[in-house]
């Protein structure tokens, strides 16, 4: 059996909390408007990580001093000149009669650099009229060009010379040009902290290296919820991916592990950016594992409730839903301490494994696994074993940071509290994968099948270049798609093509793929792999797993809610039953 430790051995308790960093970094817009206020005649443009009322209201303050003032968004600045100077979302009437509309991009020096202001244009395609909006190379160094009704109007792009983006400051006084360069802001300097102070500290030889790394920076910015689908404009998001990953990296190559290694356990890593008034607050600190309170008793939902719920489900939530489905169950402890529950429904078909919540932060394959085994263990000589939420520990830091916000994507949730990706472990102890590897044994499946997600709006890493590095197809949503691993030797092509067939029967399914597919091509190109039925596939031959052949579901479901939510663990649900079918049909060779 599986060894199922719940975690590695230690050498020593850790301390209750250390404290690498606490600091505050001044107001960047205040500072400036100090500075600027003094100095009447001057003419200033500045772009800056704040939100329009704030840049808004700099501008009076400066205009009441004698200082002529335009503040520009550093982050996203094309789609910014269509938010603020064009109105797009007030007054998309204008612009929908505008007919085409053309924006060249900034000179690039390299086709990673073009696609890379191609998805900082992102989402306007979506947002103006279908079709309106073309987008081709520009020569201008710098600027985009947006030519409307006969007029060309150059967008600045702030660029660090890291090609991140970066504050900017442009004075001039009676034409002359005063300072042209980049302004070191509160944002970039939160970041630029936590990361010295991690990268300063004496760690030790061999993870995990903590229990939990929290960077807790309170600051202002951006955040506005768009038009379009479940599009937003999030700088704090941003910089809590851009705190994680770089987080993730520097242990990775601390450890000699090339980037975007999954294996590594260095402990958790948790970027708590949420919104503050005044100076930005930056506190790193290492502190214990939580202590794990009684679960409050609870009855679990019935099929119609399951079937409407609009956001995910606790791990309580999720382990009372196992409970109630019977079967035969088997357990084991994660690394905090929290129960994997899994179950096993015997019967003479072929073993099946079906799983959700490997990534805590992908929560609709958690409420689709659970609704589809309920209709599964209805079915005739059904034989399958479930794991509904493979990560418990993620799914409860998901909870915590959904509390302030609910919208943000929250990868540092996507890890187990090693920090590791429950998958990527290949000896023991096990500890949260043992459950997996239990369900392959009781079930000798020749199926398994995983259901994930991923951002349902745009994943960015300004400070470290914008575009997520090793994520580049994954910046933006494609719709729901499916991945087929399979060993040497095997082929899916048939079960694909008539897994796909049934599931664009869904009128609701179809449009949204459609919707989102379009909108893609426009910014980013063709989608890199084939599209059977409206749905993209990938067919892989993969060896990771002992299991012959793996079916992964990516449904862009993380932070939405509502029918959005109820869309995606209802394809979630409709993908098991009807992979199921198929593969005990034999479909699968």
């Amino acid at each position: 059996m599986p060894d199922p430790t719940p975690s590695p051995p230690r050498a020593a308790p850790r301390p209750a909390m250390t404290i690498l960093l606490d600091t505050a970094i001044a107001h960047t817009l205040d500072t400036l408007i100090e500075r600027l206020g003094a100095m009447p005649g001057i003419r200033v443009q500045a772009w800056l990580f704040e939100d329009v009322a704030t840049r808004r209201a700099a501008e009076q303050r400066l205009a009441a001093a004698g200082v002529p003032a335009v503040i520009h968004s550093a982050y996203k600045p094309l789609l910014h000149f269509f938010l603020d100077a064009l109105a797009l979302e007030h007054d998309g009437g204008r612009l929908a009669a505008a007919g085409e509309i053309s924006v060249r991009l900034p000179a690039a020096t390299s086709a990673a650099q073009s696609q890379r202001f191609r998805l900082e244009a992102y989402p306007l395609a979506g947002m103006l009229p279908e079709g309106s909006l073309r987008l081709s190379e520009g020569d201008d160094e710098g600027h985009y060009v947006v030519e409307l009704e006969g007029v060309a109007h150059r967008v600045f792009v702030p660029l660090a010379a890291s090609g991140a983006p970066c504050g900017w400051l442009r004075l001039r006084r009676d034409g002359a040009v005063l300072e042209d360069g980049p302004l070191a802001t509160e944002y970039e300097l939160a970041f630029a902290a936590a990361m010295g102070a991690i990268r300063g500290h004496a760690w030790g030889r061999q993870g995990p290296y903590f229990d939990v790394l929290r960077i807790a920076i309170g600051t202002g910015g951006i955040e506005r919820r768009l038009s379009y689908q479940d599009e937003c404009i999030s700088t704090r998001e941003a910089l809590h991916e851009d705190l994680y990953f770089s987080i993730l990296e520097f242990f990775q190559d601390r450890a000699g592990l090339p980037r975007g290694d999954r294996t590594l356990q260095p402990g958790q890593i948790v970027p708590d950016v949420h919104r503050a008034d005044g100076a930005t607050r930056v506190r790193v600190e290492l502190l214990p594992h939580p202590r794990l309170s009684a679960a409050a008793a609870a009855s679990p939902l019935s099929a119609k409730a399951l079937a409407g719920l609009s956001q995910p489900l606790t791990p309580e939530q999720a382990a009372v839903e196992m409970h109630a489905l019977g079967g035969k169950r088997f357990s084991v402890l994660s690394t905090q301490g929290r129960e994997v529950h899994g179950t096993c429904i015997e019967g003479a078909l072929p073993g099946l494994v079906i799983s959700g919540g490997q990534h805590a932060n992908e929560t609709s394959g958690v409420v689709g696994a659970l609704r589809a085994a309920h209709a599964l263990k209805l079915r005739p000589q059904a034989n399958f074993a479930l794991i509904a939420m493979e990560n418990p520990d993620g799914a409860a830091l998901h909870v915590q940071l959904r509390e302030d916000n609910p919208r943000h994507m929250s990868h540092a949730a996507r890890y187990t509290a090693l920090g590791d990706d429950l998958e990527a472990r290949t000896a023991p102890p096990f500890v949260e994968k043992a459950a997996r590897l239990e369900a392959i044994e009781r079930t000798g499946a020749g199926l398994h099948m995983s259901l994930h997600g991923y951002p349902a709006h745009e994943w960015t890493r300004p400070l470290t270049g914008y575009v997520p590095p090793g994520f580049e197809t994954w910046t933006i949503p494609k719709g729901f798609f499916l991945i087929l691993r399979h060993h040497a030797g095997r082929d899916g092509m048939a079960f694909m093509q008539a897994l796909t067939a049934q599931l664009a029967a869904s009128s609701d399914l179809a449009g949204f793929n459609a919707r989102q597919l379009a909108t893609w091509s426009r910014h980013a190109g063709e989608v890199p792999f084939p599209v059977l039925n409206g749905i993209p596939c990938m067919i892989i031959e993969d060896h990771r797993s002992t299991v012959p052949f793996t079916l992964v579901t990516e449904f862009p479901d993380q932070t939405v809610y509502g029918d959005a939510f109820r869309l995606a663990h209802t394809t979630q649900m409709r993908a098991v039953l009807a992979a199921a079918e198929l593969y005990w049909a034999g479909l699968l060779d």
